[in-house]
C-alpha cells in the first residue's frame, strides 16, 4: 500500500478537500486503484451532532456514517463509496483506546499519547486503507490522507506524531506528503510572498514531517523565480512546486495538476512510474471545458434554514450542478431563507419579505432541502403552497417533504392544525411523527441513517420513470420523523400520491402529486448519491421540469439517458440572498469558493 498525506499551513480554508480528491482523480486516471482518509483532529465522534454553521453540512454514507463534508468531495470525484471509518476524528481513537484501557488490553501500562495514541491512529489508517471502496475486490494502490486543520494547530499534535512515525514505518517509496500553503500576493505591491509558506514548511519539518511536494495556492500562476526561492528556503524540488490558482470551476483542479505533471511527481516519489499510465482525463475535460461556456440559465430558489452558510447545503448544490450541466443549463441558485417569507417579517421588515417572495416568485423550480428545528417552517409551508398552486416544479427534501405533506393536509384537507411532532407535540393532526425505534434521551447516531431500500408502489409515476423504470432504489437517509402511516389514506384520496415506500408498506418515502408538472417529495437525501457525469435522478427531473424538458427525459426512460447528448454550453453560478441582499456563497461548489466549514471562503 502506497500513502499520499495531504496537509495545510498558514490558513484554512485553502481547498485541502478538493486538492486531495483531485490528486486522487489523477492517480486513478494513471490506473491506479485509490482510497481515501480524511483526519478531523475535533474531539466529537462523529459530525453528527455539529450544527451546519460550525462545520457545514454533515454527509451521509451508506453505512449510515455521519461524516466531514470532504468525504462527499472524495465519493463525488472518485465515484467510490466510503465507510464510516474513513473519518477518523479524537473522539473516535481517545475512544478506541479508552475501551481498550478498561478491558485491560494495555496489561496494567500507562495509557499515553505517546505510544498508545499515535499507535491507534497508525493500525487505524492501515486497516481502513486496505478496504476496498471501489466494487472491486482487494485492496486499493493508494490511499490519499487528508489531515484536517493547519500545521501548528494544537488539536492536531497527536495526528502530526503519529504521521511522522508512519512514514518512518512505511519507509521511502511508500509515503508521500503534499503541503497545501498560501502565496499571498499583496495588493500594495503586487508580488507573490513566499515567507508564509516557507515557515509553514519549517514548522512542519520541525515536527518530523516533510514534505515531497508543495502545492501553493495563488490568485495566479507562481513566477519562476517565486518557484526557486521556494525550492531553496523549503527544500523541495522546482519541479515539484505546484500553483493552484484560482479557476473557474473546480472541475479544473486534476487538469491544472496534470498540466504541471503532478502524477510524475507523485509516482516518482512511490516508486510507481513503471506501473502508472499516462492519464487518461478526457471525459473529465470535456465536462469541464463544456461547463465553462453554458449560458441559458435556469433558476432554482433554495428555501432553506442555513442560508448565512452555503457548505450546509453542500451536496444540495452540487447535485443541483450536475444535473444543470447535463440539461444544457447554466445554474443560478436563488437562496431565500425561510423566515422571510413569513408574515412576522413582513410587519418587521417588509423590504425583505417583499425582496424574498420575488425571489421564489422569480424561480424556474423551488427545492426545500432538509433541516432539523422550527425556525422558518411556516415560510417552507408558504414556499411548497406557492409552488403547488402555480404548478412550479417543486423538489422537497427529507424535511422538504414533511413540509409538502403538512401543507397539503391543512390547504386542501383543511385541517388547520395539521403539523408535525416535532414542532407541535399537541397537535390534533399529526401528519409527522416520531419513528418508534428513535432516541429521545441520545442525539448522535440515533437517526434513522445510512442506505435504505425503497420500493415503488406505483410504476407510472414520475419518479420511478427518472430511476428508469426500476422496481426499487436504494438511498442514503437521515431523519427522526416520519409521514404518520394512519392518515396516508386519507392525504391520497384527496390526491396526494405516496408512489415509494420502504420494505414493511408503512413508512412513506415518495411523494408525488400527479397532477402536478412536477411535484416531488423524498425522505431520503439523493444528493449524496450524485457524481459528475451521473446526476442524482431526482434532481435531474427537477432541473429538467424547470427548463421546460422533463418529457424528453421521462420518454428516455433514465435520467443519465440525458448524458449522451446533455452536456452542453454553461457555467455554474450561485447568487446567494439572505435579508434580501446578496452575500457571497463559502462553499466549493458552484461559484467556486473553498471553505473549512466556518465560512471563511478562499476562491479556487
Amino acid at each position: 500500500m502506497k500513502y499520499v498525506l495531504v496537509t495545510g499551513g498558514v490558513v484554512s480554508g485553502l481547498g485541502k478537500g478538493v486538492t486531495a480528491s483531485s490528486i486522487g482523480v489523477l492517480l486513478k486516471a494513471c490506473g491506479l486503484r485509490v482510497t481515501s482518509i480524511k483526519i478531523d483532529p475535533y474531539l466529537n465522534t462523529d459530525a453528527g451532532t455539529m450544527s451546519p454553521f460550525e462545520h457545514g453540512e454533515v454527509f451521509v454514507l451508506d453505512d449510515g456514517g455521519e461524516v466531514d463534508l470532504d468525504l462527499g468531495n472524495y465519493e463525488r470525484f472518485l465515484d467510490i463509496k466510503l465507510t464510516r471509518d474513513n473519518n477518523i476524528t479524537t473522539g473516535k481513537i481517545y475512544q478506541s483506546v479508552i475501551d481498550k484501557e478498561r478491558k485491560g488490553d494495555y496489561l496494567g501500562k500507562t495509557v499515553q499519547v505517546v505510544p498508545h495514541i499515535t499507535d491507534a491512529i497508525q493500525e487505524w489508517i492501515e486497516r481502513v486503507a486496505m478496504i476496498p471502496v471501489d466494487g472491486k475486490e482487494g485492496p486499493a494502490d493508494v490511499c490519499v490522507i487528508e489531515l484536517g486543520g493547519v500545521i501548528g494547530d494544537i488539536e492536531s499534535m497527536p495526528f502530526i506524531e503519529a504521521l511522522g512515525q508512519f512514514s518512518y514505518r512505511v519507509g521511502p517509496g511508500n509515503f508521500c506528503l503534499i503541503h497545501v500553503s498560501l502565496v499571498p500576493v499583496l495588493s500594495v505591491v503586487g508580488e507573490q510572498k513566499t515567507k508564509p509558506t516557507q515557515h509553514s514548511v519549517r514548522g512542519l519539518r520541525g515536527l518530523g514531517l516533510t514534505p515531497n511536494i508543495l502545492a501553493c495556492r495563488s490568485t495566479k500562476a507562481l513566477e519562476e523565480n517565486v518557484k526557486t526561492k521556494l525550492s531553496q528556503f523549503c527544500h523541495v524540488p522546482a519541479e515539484n512546486i505546484l500553483t493552484l490558482y484560482d479557476v473557474p470551476n473546480i472541475w479544473h483542479i486534476p487538469l491544472l495538476l496534470k498540466d504541471q505533471k503532478a502524477h510524475e511527481a507523485i509516482l516518482k516519489v512511490l516508486n510507481l512510474k513503471c506501473v502508472g499510465r499516462k492519464p487518461d482525463l478526457g471525459e473529465w475535460k470535456a465536462r469541464t471545458k463544456i461547463c465553462d461556456v453554458l449560458h441559458d440559465t435556469v433558476k432554482i430558489a433554495m428555501v432553506g434554514k442555513y442560508t448565512g452558510l452555503s457548505d450546509a447545503y453542500l451536496s444540495v448544490l452540487k447535485a443541483l450542478l450536475h444535473a444543470s450541466v447535463a440539461c444544457h443549463r447554466k445554474l443560478i441558485v436563488e437562496w431565500v431563507a425561510a423566515g422571510d417569507l413569513e408574515d412576522y417579517t413582513a410587519k418587521e421588515a417588509p423590504d425583505v419579505y417583499k425582496a424574498a417572495w420575488e425571489l421564489l416568485k422569480g424561480a424556474d423550480g423551488i427545492l426545500v432541502p432538509g433541516g432539523f428545528g422550527d425556525r422558518g417552517v411556516q415560510g417552507k409551508i408558504f414556499a411548497a403552497k406557492y409552488a403547488r398552486e402555480n404548478k412550479v416544479p417543486f423538489l422537497g427534501i427529507c424535511l422538504g417533504m414533511q413540509i409538502a405533506v403538512i401543507e397539503f393536509a391543512r390547504s386542501v384537507l383543511g385541517l388547520c392544525d395539521a403539523n408535525s411532532t416535532e414542532f407541535d407535540p399537541k397537535t390534533s393532526n399529526p401528519c409527522v411523527i416520531f419513528m418508534p425505534e428513535g432516541s429521545k434521551t441520545h442525539m448522535g447516531g440515533t437517526m434513522r441513517l445510512g442506505s435504505r431500500r425503497t420500493y415503488f408502489e406505483v410504476a407510472d409515476c414520475k419518479s420511478a420513470k427518472l430511476y428508469g423504470n426500476a422496481s426499487y432504489v436504494d438511498e442514503r437517509h437521515r431523519h427522526r420523523y416520519e409521514v404518520n402511516p394512519d392518515m396516508v389514506s386519507q392525504l391520497e384520496n384527496a390526491g396526494l400520491s405516496f408512489v415509494g415506500r420502504d420494505e414493511s408498506g408503512r413508512r412513506m418515502e415518495i411523494v408525488e402529486l400527479p397532477s402536478h408538472p412536477y411535484f416531488v417529495g423524498v425522505q431520503f437525501h439523493p444528493e449524496f448519491k450524485s457524481w459528475p457525469g451521473k446526476p442524482s435522478a431526482l434532481f435531474l427531473g427537477l432541473i429538467a421540469a424547470a427548463c421546460g424538458h422533463l418529457e424528453t427525459v421521462l420518454k428516455g426512460g433514465h435520467a443519465s439517458s440525458l448524458l449522451t447528448n446533455g452536456l452542453s454550453n454553461g457555467k455554474a453560478s450561485v447568487k446567494v440572498h439572505q435579508n434580501g441582499n446578496a452575500i457571497k456563497s463559502s462553499n466549493g461548489s458552484l461559484n467556486v469558493v473553498y471553505s473549512n466549514g466556518n465560512g471563511n471562503g478562499v476562491h479556487y
